[in-house]
């Protein structure tokens, strides 16, 4: 039974919510669960976990892509610390498992867990896998993922078994089965999500292409989310192009906003997509050009395939050509009704319990098999050596053990992120090796003793 479980990473809704949809499946089956969230104070967790009176612990990483060489520089360096933490964290907590759902703050957790031998899962949301993911994709036992496209990556640990969704939308997938196009009224609605930000092309090329739908949108409601920074802004540019439209900066209960709907406009993000294709919606999809790797653009080209969605790229949709796909699509309401049905096919509400049920026989397993292993004895003290580290400030840490001691002021060590050398108490490399290993290493530190006396 899986008693303790850590979740590490986050950043961006798309990778916290599918970890607090598998937490929420292990709980309805283990009331006792203790759960910790492990994140950074920039990402989503931050404000999310807090609200839900659940634990949090926070790492001192940043990302590496996306930014200046000087940014990478500063992110390699504060490696070291944050594996310290993490190991840390890990002797605290004793988690049964630890599960990885992305984002920089995953990589030093799921690492440390290796290093010492604790179970490790990730979720990949996405059709084209995070450099996180890629990193981590041979450490791990189970990798739960979306896309049949993304297997390969993770060999014989990987299970498609689609992305977690909340509660909320497995009762959705349900009640949206007795109405399976949203054809319940007589209204037909549109749905428009850029997710809780809001989306800026969305915000200024929806608008003008539902007005330019002309007579039929006296048939047609519009319910549109903004994002709370252009809220007012689209509500006038709606009422000056004679639209009677429904503008919120949030939706609450998203599910039902995707039940009530006829056809949705949005975004392209992993947790979105799963969202629609578990209630089963006709989309119109317009990714996020910036997300890493395009990352959005290779999902909605998965589903387009499917012939569950419309694709269209941020940099050329205009509100002509959005009209137009649009009107076909009420024009032709088989159309939607086979999209519809081929979104649905790729739904998978029951992604959380598939996942934890896989979760459960593997640890099983996994706990029988070293139950039954020889045991080996641990390496005498004379052959390790040891070095006293302390910070700054001079408080004593506890002691490590060392790889291989060399010169009276020098020690070379390896981490999760490759070897460090340490010289006159200060870092002075790193190179690329493979975990498990068996240093902690702090940052910054200085070595005050390198043999045994």
């Amino acid at each position: 039974m899986i008693q303790r479980v850590i979740v590490a990473g986050g950043g961006t809704g798309g990778h916290l919510f599918p970890g607090i949809a598998v937490v929420d499946e292990l709980r309805r089956r283990h009331p006792g669960l203790e759960v910790l969230y492990v994140g950074t104070t920039r990402g989503i967790e931050s404000r999310v976990i807090p609200q839900m009176n659940e634990k949090l612990k926070t790492l001192d990483v940043s990302p590496f892509k996306g930014t200046t060489l000087l940014g990478r520089l500063q992110s390699l360096a504060k490696l070291p610390s944050a594996w310290g933490h993490a190991i840390a964290i890990l002797r605290q907590h004793r988690p049964d498992v630890v599960l990885g759902v992305g984002g920089y703050a995953s990589g030093p957790m799921l690492m440390a867990a290796r290093s010492l031998r604790i179970p490790c899962a990730l979720l990949e949301q996405n059709a084209h896998v995070g450099l996180t993911n890629r990193i981590l994709s041979k450490l791990v036992g189970r990798a739960y993922v979306s896309f049949e496209e993304t297997r390969a990556t993770f060999g014989d640990a990987a299970r498609v078994v689609g992305n977690p969704v909340r509660r909320s939308f497995v009762d959705a997938a349900k009640l949206a089965l007795t109405d399976p196009e949203g054809f319940d009224s007589t209204t037909q609605r549109i749905l428009v999500m850029g997710g809780s930000q809001g989306a800026r092309t969305l915000n200024r090329v929806v608008p003008e292409a539902i007005a330019k739908l002309g007579v039929r949108t006296g048939s047609i409601e519009v319910v549109h989310q903004t994002g709370a920074a252009m809220k007012d802004e689209v509500e006038a540019h709606y009422r000056a192009l004679g639209v009677n439209a429904h503008v919120v900066p949030f939706i609450d209960d998203v599910a039902r906003a995707y039940t009530n709907a006829s056809l949705v406009v949005c975004r392209a993000g992993a947790s979105t997509l799963a969202e629609l294709c578990a209630v089963g919606r006709a989309s119109i999809l317009i990714p996020y050009p910036h997300a890493a790797d395009d990352h959005q653009t290779k999902n909605a080209k998965s589903l387009e395939a499917s012939g569950a969605a419309l694709t269209f790229a941020d940099q050329s949709v205009d509100s002509d050509t959005l009209a137009q796909a649009m009107s076909r699509l009420f024009e032709d309401p088989s159309k939607r009704r086979a999209m519809s049905e081929a979104a649905r096919r790729r739904g998978r509400p029951d992604a959380a319990a598939s996942i934890v049920d896989d979760l459960e026989l593997w640890l099983d397993d996994a706990r029988a098999s070293s139950a039954s292993a020889p045991r080996t004895s641990e390496p005498d003290a004379s052959e390790v050596n040891t070095v006293d580290i302390v910070d700054d400030d001079s408080k004593a840490a506890p002691f490590l053990h060392i790889e291989q001691a060399l010169r009276a002021s020098e020690v070379e060590a390896t981490s999760p992120f490759g070897r460090v050398d340490f010289q006159s108490g200060r870092r002075m490399r790193m190179t690329h090796s493979v975990p498990p290993l068996r240093v902690i290493p702090f940052d910054p530190i200085r070595v005050t003793q390198t043999r045994p006396s």
